[in-house]
């Protein structure tokens, strides 16, 4: 399925790489779970179409999760197909003429000028490859994004016109906030976990969308910041076990911005200069981090994920639900929304 062709390229692309899970109850096949309106979607309907993907669409997800995200996504394009289908009929032409009208004809053309600032700016993705080598992969690549972004944004016309409920129950980990950095009040209805690593350029890309995920719900999040510095990341253990630092005097999210900030400089050195940078006493910081004072908390926040299945960073649990890789917004709406409807039934 398309969806679930973006959703696997998704977590190849977003995520740096390096288990107590409460499993979802057993679905009958008749079982409804999702509506459109009146129309009801079974377990069966699902299956028919989650089954087909291959393994490698999920990555090294838990079973429990890739059954849940095959069947998501399923249910996910036999909403989408219903909703078309009953707006097509309703308008009296056929579904293809459907998405021709909505959707493909109101698509731009990619121009050189945008495959070229694409190409700049994911050098590491092209491998060295010229330009000219990978134009049009790039082309294609761009216009397909065009083509999914207007479909969504189609679909969720028809979604404020038609009911639709998803009644499938996700698989949750059973994550310990621990003694993790936080914000907001520990009692919100929803709890973010993240799972980070100083070093990983997508766990930078990650930080200004969980600013946003916080500055839109506020208080309705309470955030926990856990470390998981992969081994092939260097400067990632001193940086956490910084950080950690940084907390006992107070300052551990101005410290931990910073770090985020300045990518280039986790040595030794940089990670004093920047401890004296957000005013830390720098004998205090120096001492402790020359003494590896938090060694095991940094050891114990890795064994809580690695025992939840996380295997690269960053890694978001949203109220148990894992969220995996850098990604964007949207995500992150989908799923609190979903959480913040359930607390209200």
């Amino acid at each position: 399925m398309q969806k679930a062709l973006f959703v696997a390229l998704a977590v190849l692309l977003t995520a740096c790489s390096a288990s107590s899970a409460q499993q979802a109850k057993a679905l009958a096949p008749s079982d409804v779970v999702a509506t459109v309106g009146s129309t009801s979607i079974t377990a069966a309907q699902v299956d028919e179409k989650a089954m087909q993907q291959p393994t490698s669409s999920f990555g090294s997800m838990k079973l429990s999760q890739a059954i849940y995200e095959a069947r998501r996504g399923a249910i996910e394009e036999i909403v989408a197909t219903t909703l078309m289908e009953q707006e097509a009929k309703s308008q009296g032409i056929e579904r293809s003429a459907l998405v021709e009208k909505e959707i493909t004809s109101k698509v731009s053309q990619v121009n050189d000028a945008e495959i070229a600032a694409w190409y700049q700016a994911n050098q590491a993705r092209v491998q060295g490859a010229s330009l000219d080598q990978v134009r049009q992969p790039i082309r294609q690549f761009l216009l397909q994004e065009r083509v999914q972004l207007a479909r969504e944004q189609y679909l969720d016309t028809l979604k404020a016109k038609t009911a639709v409920r998803v009644l499938l129950e996700p698989p949750r980990q059973m994550v310990a906030a621990a003694s993790g950095a936080s914000k907001g009040p520990a009692g919100a209805p929803i709890e973010l976990i993240e799972f980070s690593d100083f070093q990983c350029p997508y766990c930078q890309r990650a930080n200004p969308t969980v600013d946003q995920v916080l500055q839109t719900y506020g208080d309705r999040i309470h955030f926990v910041y856990r470390h998981f510095p992969l081994s092939n990341h260097p400067n990632a253990r001193p940086a956490a076990e910084a950080s950690q630092c940084a907390a006992e005097q107070g300052k551990f999210w101005q410290y931990h911005d910073k770090l985020f900030a300045n990518p280039s400089r986790l040595g030794e050195a940089d990670l004093k200069q920047q401890a004296a940078e957000v005013g830390l006493d720098a004998s205090k910081f120096n001492a402790c981090v020359d003494s590896h004072k938090y060694r095991a908390q940094i050891d114990s926040d890795l064994k809580a994920g690695e025992e939840v299945g996380v295997n690269g960073t960053p890694a978001f649990f949203i109220n148990g639900r894992m969220l995996s890789g850098a990604q964007p917004f949207s995500e992150f709406k989908r799923l609190i929304d979903e959480e913040l409807a359930m607390k209200k039934k």
